[in-house]
């Protein structure tokens, strides 16, 4: 369960141990059972602004993830086992407020730190950490990447510090274009999306991907919007509907997401939506019947994948869970937590360097999905998902998504081998 370590600082971190209830933060400093110090990991994200909702719903998947590590005695390493804890730093959805982040969790001794809602903040991240890296190697902080997608960040950008656990965009824009191809009605499109280096990338990759798969598909309209500061998506989605356009391609994700989504349903925008992240926070609610069979998303997993394994994994979560509201999970981020311990205890020591030895070669196999991880350039390779929405109890939709009804059926299962893509990376190991 959660409960609170305070801080000298002006922040207070929220840290979790398996087994312990929420009590009030002036009872205790440290989880009273553990005999050695908990292995401490600074998770960097928005808690508050606009993605607020997208932070905490990163943060129960963390929590989670610690809570069955620890159940299971916590991470073993010599002297004793270790519980793992997450502490929380607000980054406002800020790159400098991010730095600050950095900067507070380092002061506070922190050698692992986690982030993934923006692939801008990932990228300053890791030129900061790389900065820091090189002026205090006794001190060097360990970067894990569960959601920035930016092609880049492993490619030009990459670093030995830095792990991606995600699918970069252009592996999932190749994973949604392998359905997409196959829409012979399709004929005009829309490409929209969050105007930072994430959603510029989504546009680039969806002109070029187009253009070798479908070149008869007309692109009727390819914008940017700001990121997290529109509020009415009216006059973006009027402009969709007058374009003619049959479909709308978007890396949206986010108020940003559910806010276009409900405007087209307030306009009668009846074509088909291809995300990246339409399958939760809000997106099937918003669209109901109206995104039955046209709201295409993909994923690393979906919770009506086919398998004992996969309905166990989702069943515990919303056990844990149960608030309709609470029901984001994700499977990268588990397999990114049992990675991380994996590294650590093969490792021997939390030491960056040694665990970043053992992570560029690791192997998980949890809840049925296996990934591995590319030592080239620290990209995460899993097999992807592509799922349609539907009605819940409509064959394959046995679950639906947060409470709403609807969930999603898996349409196209590409393996790992075929999810990869090439990189560009020159890695500088130290």
């Amino acid at each position: 369960m959660y409960f609170f370590i305070p801080k000298l600082l002006k922040r207070a971190a929220l840290a979790l141990v398996a087994g312990a209830s929420l009590l009030s933060p002036t009872l205790f400093a440290q989880p009273a059972a553990a005999v050695q110090p908990p292995v401490r990991v600074a998770l960097i994200e928005s808690l508050s602004g606009p993605f607020a909702n997208t932070g905490e719903a990163v943060f129960r998947n963390l929590a989670w993830a610690a809570e069955r590590v620890n159940a299971r005695g916590g991470i073993k390493l010599p002297g004793g086992n270790r519980p793992l804890v997450f502490e929380r730093y607000d980054s406002k959805g800020q790159n400098e407020e991010a730095l600050s982040a950095l900067r507070s969790a380092i002061d506070d001794g922190m050698t692992l730190v986690t982030q993934g809602n923006s692939s801008s903040t990932a990228a300053v991240l890791i030129d900061a950490i790389n900065k820091h890296n090189e002026r205090a190697p006794s001190k060097r902080v360990l970067f894990l990447n569960y959601s920035a997608v930016d092609p880049v960040l492993t490619n030009e950008k990459c670093s030995y510090w830095h792990f991606r656990f995600d699918a970069h965009a252009d592996m999932r824009m190749a994973a949604l274009m392998d359905v997409l191809k196959d829409d012979k009605a399709l004929k005009s499109i829309y490409l929209i999306g969050q105007d930072y280096s994430f959603g510029q990338a989504v546009l680039r990759e969806a002109r070029k991907q187009l253009t070798a798969l479908r070149p008869d598909v007309q692109i009727v309209g390819d914008e940017l919007h700001p990121m997290g500061r529109v509020k009415d998506f009216l006059p973006y989605v009027a402009k969709i509907k007058a374009s003619g356009a049959q479909a709308v391609l978007t890396g949206n994700w986010g108020n940003d997401l559910t806010l276009l989504v409900k405007a087209a349903k307030e306009v009668g925008f009846e074509g088909r939506f291809y995300t990246f992240y339409g399958n939760a926070l809000g997106v099937p609610a918003a669209l109901g019947d109206a995104g039955v069979g046209k709201v295409i998303a993909v994923a690393d997993w979906f919770p009506n994948e086919a398998g004992a394994a996969s309905e166990t994994f989702y069943q515990s979560f919303r056990q844990r869970f149960p608030k309709p509201q609470d029901d984001y999970v994700h499977m990268r981020m588990q397999l990114m937590v049992e990675g991380l311990v994996q590294s650590i205890e093969k490792a021997g020591t939390i030491e960056s360097a040694a665990v970043a030895a053992q992570m560029e070669k690791m192997k998980v196999l949890f809840a049925g999905h296996q990934g591995v991880m590319r030592g080239a350039d620290h990209q995460f390779q899993q097999p992807l998902l592509v799922a349609v929405m539907d009605k819940q109890g409509a064959p394959g939709v046995k679950f639906d998504v947060e409470g709403s009804g609807y969930g999603f059926r898996v349409i196209k299962t590409i393996p790992a081998a075929r999810s990869e893509q090439p990189h560009s990376c020159k890695m500088i190991r130290p």
